[in-house]
């Protein structure tokens, strides 16, 4: 039997104490709108006592979309914390109340150098006043899984007598391994429900040992009915449990967790990349579900796999979690089958016999020497072996160019090669890279807009390698550019032209032969 697994996303206050990682309030309100858009049961607001700018925040939040999601914020074990939780949210449809206290020895004794009977009268007095306020409150037990278990249930218990009606077990630094963990809550909350069954039992898991994501699977596999997560897993030290990976866990293994949740998977991708672009910090290329190369494939292996059947290789597809179809990269390691398939993808014939295993030898060479080769790479080979005339469609290739950057007037110049043709412009643009692809648009006279812009370092030191990846849309679809270069302006003139060239194609391929 399969239940509904609430999801909280804490990004806006969890989150947000990531280094570098600050909001203002309209940045805070655009996340939360795309929150709304994915579908989560809570969102975390922020932590109002901590500051004026921050109580203002999640009124404004409460406003924008506390009409359809509940909206709660966090509050220590104290007055006058609780009273700015509930000034912030209590114009909110569902609000709820978050009072957080430690449970552990070391919380206890080194934290609050109080007895653990004063503490837990201390939680037991905010869940009470919080309940004259409001009638849904959730308590953290903070730094649970190092906790004593007997005290934890007793100030648990005590809590829901109190009027508790949530209670959220964390691990707070990353301490617990999913086995312990999971017969943690095992065990609380077959105690729990036979106290009340009423109260809903969460996790909240951070990532300090890279087990987050597994330790809160764990739990849900034994009886939690929430899960607190953020997008990216952004979080204090190495951060929080991913949302988008304990979603599309739960998705993907339903039949094992015996849990789903209604986040839009469809929306996954996009919030991701605005939380990225918001807070400034980005996603490692290989992270599940929102990484780059999530679905893309260089291995030879994989990719001959793949084209026989998708399953073979992928246990979820890219449109589930709003991402392209899969992507695959030539490489060296690509196999002739990949190879094919890209030339066969532009309408040529690949041909057979000697003539394939010529082409595909260029093809080696090309990808030693370039690391990877894009759809105009395979395309100048196909058209050099098979001698196809100026007739047939045109790419463009970089020739020359400047950038000047300055305060004023940033300027591009540019020279492009069209088979035989070169042609050449300038443009002003607000920086240097909007001048160059400024001036890059009206030389190719394509109507292209610019979607998502990337810069990574593949290496370090003074030759370091820098790759652009890019996302452009034309006549409604998108195309994906790359490049590579030591010269980053370079790089990411060339990764728009591939973009460019990868419309053309597509544009031959539409047009009557």
């Amino acid at each position: 039997m399969s239940r509904k697994i609430i999801v909280l996303d804490t990004t806006l206050r969890d989150g947000e104490q990531v280094p570098g990682a600050k909001l203002n309030v309209y940045q805070k309100l655009e996340i939360a709108k795309q929150l709304k858009r994915l579908n989560v049961d809570i969102i975390e607001a922020g932590f109002p006592a901590s500051s004026e700018g921050d109580f203002r925040a999640v009124q404004e939040i409460v406003r924008s979309v506390g009409d359809t999601v509940s909206i709660t914020a966090l509050a220590r074990a104290v007055k006058k914390d609780i009273d700015a939780v509930h000034e912030s949210i209590k114009l909110a449809q569902n609000p709820l109340i978050h009072i957080v206290l430690g449970t552990s020895n070391i919380h206890v004794e080194k934290k609050f150098n109080r007895s653990k009977d004063a503490v837990l009268e201390m939680g037991v007095e905010a869940v009470k006043y919080a309940k004259t306020l409001l009638p849904n409150v959730q308590y953290s037990t903070e730094d649970a899984s190092r906790s004593d278990f007997e005290y934890l249930w007793s100030t648990i218990e005590a809590v829901v007598k109190a009027g508790a009606t949530m209670i959220n077990v964390p691990d707070t630094v990353g301490f617990a391994v999913p086995e312990e963990y999971g017969e943690l809550i095992r065990k609380l909350n077959e105690r729990l429900k036979n106290l009340d069954d009423r109260v809903i039992l969460s996790v909240h898991c951070h990532n300090d040992l890279g087990m987050a994501t597994a330790n809160t699977l764990s739990a849900v596999r034994n009886g939690a009915d929430k899960v607190e997560v953020t997008i990216n897993g952004l979080g204090e030290r190495a951060g929080n449990t991913s949302l988008e990976e304990v979603v599309m866990a739960l998705k993907v293994r339903e039949s094992f967790y015996g849990g789903y949740t209604d986040i839009r998977t469809q929306e996954l991708l996009k919030s991701s990349r605005l939380v990225s672009h918001l807070t400034g910090l980005d996603v490692q290329v290989n992270k599940a579900i929102t990484g780059e190369n999530a679905f893309a494939h260089s291995s030879g292996i994989h990719q001959d796999g793949l084209l026989k059947d998708k399953n073979v290789y992928e246990i979820m597809s890219p449109e589930e979690v709003g991402a392209d179809s899969m992507e695959m990269i030539l490489t060296a390691r690509s196999g002739r089958h990949a190879f094919r398939n890209a030339v066969e993808k532009m309408g040529f014939e690949a041909g057979e016999g000697e003539a394939f295993e010529a082409l595909f030898a260029k093809f080696l060479a090309l990808a030693d020497a370039k690391k990877e080769v894009y759809d105009h790479d395979v395309f100048y080979l196909v058209a050099d072996q098979n001698d196809i005339g100026s007739g047939e469609t045109q790419l463009y290739a970089l020739d020359s160019f400047q950038v000047v950057s300055n305060d004023t007037f940033p300027t591009a110049s540019v020279q492009l090669k069209k088979g035989a043709e070169i042609i050449k412009g300038s443009a002003v643009g607000d920086g240097p890279i909007d001048a160059l692809y400024g001036v890059i648009k009206s030389l190719v006279g394509l109507d292209v807009d610019l979607n998502d812009y990337k810069i990574s370092s593949l290496s370090r030191g003074k030759e370091a390698i820098g790759r652009v990846n890019l996302r452009v849309s034309c006549g409604g679809r998108t195309y994906t550019g790359r490049a590579m270069d030591t010269d980053i302006v370079k790089a990411s003139a060339n990764a728009f032209l591939n973009a460019i060239n990868a419309i053309l194609l597509d544009n031959a391929k539409d047009e009557p032969s």
